[in-house]
């Protein structure tokens, strides 16, 4: 079950870089498996399971498993919404028991990667919350404006993409933090936001 509490945050705009990488790549598993699990949202079918260090989750049957990418656990892709020309993005990321750096750096710095829209402070534009799902600690954002798609964490202001937002969960897992960034056009990730959730819910240590 999913306990929330929104908080408005402000935060000070950092870039903090990322350091070490170690990768293990999802499993498959029979359909049927992950849509048993408790907690695990029934309106989005759930089909293929991923895993790395000490935690499993279930993979919405819409979204379709990208290439391998350097430093990703995975990626998926997600539809598009009707209007937008281009769908989604789920990142999953691990760099190890120690490494990664703290929560408070990387919500810090996925914020950072957003100029809020229509003059908003990036304390209006962002929410975050604190979940206890199976046992872990998560931690959920999101925010929206202008992303800076660019790579690395000290990339340049390159790949600015208006009309963006995200929403991104830190899971405090057996072996170290394990990062969900979904990110995509406005109406595609509001259109996905459900199963990006059910994704959540059905974490579970393995």
């Amino acid at each position: 079950m999913r306990h929330t509490t929104f908080v408005a945050v402000g935060l000070a705009l950092m870039a903090g870089a990322l350091a070490g990488c170690s990768r293990e790549d999802t499993a498959q598993a029979p359909a049927s498996e992950p849509a048993a699990q408790e907690g695990v949202t029934a309106s989005v079918a759930v089909g293929e399971t991923g895993a790395v260090a000490g935690l499993a989750w279930a993979v919405p049957t819409t979204w379709e498993r990208a290439d391998d990418r350097p430093m990703r656990v995975a990626t998926y892709r997600t539809p598009p919404a009707d209007g937008d020309s281009e769908g989604g993005e789920v990142a999953v990321f691990h760099f190890g028991p120690t490494q990664g750096g703290t929560v408070e750096a990387n919500v810090e710095r996925w914020f950072a990667q957003f100029d809020p829209a229509d003059g908003q402070s990036t304390r209006d534009a962002a929410r975050r919350e604190n979940l206890e799902i199976a046992g872990l600690a998560v931690t959920r954002v999101e925010t929206r404006g202008t992303y800076n798609a660019a790579a690395g964490p000290m990339a340049p202001r390159a790949d600015m993409r208006p009309g963006y937002a995200l929403i991104g969960a830190i899971v405090e897992g057996p072996e170290g933090a394990v990062f969900f960034k979904f990110t995509g056009p406005e109406a595609t990730v509001e259109a996905q936001a459900d199963a990006f959730h059910t994704l959540l819910e059905s974490l579970q240590p393995r």
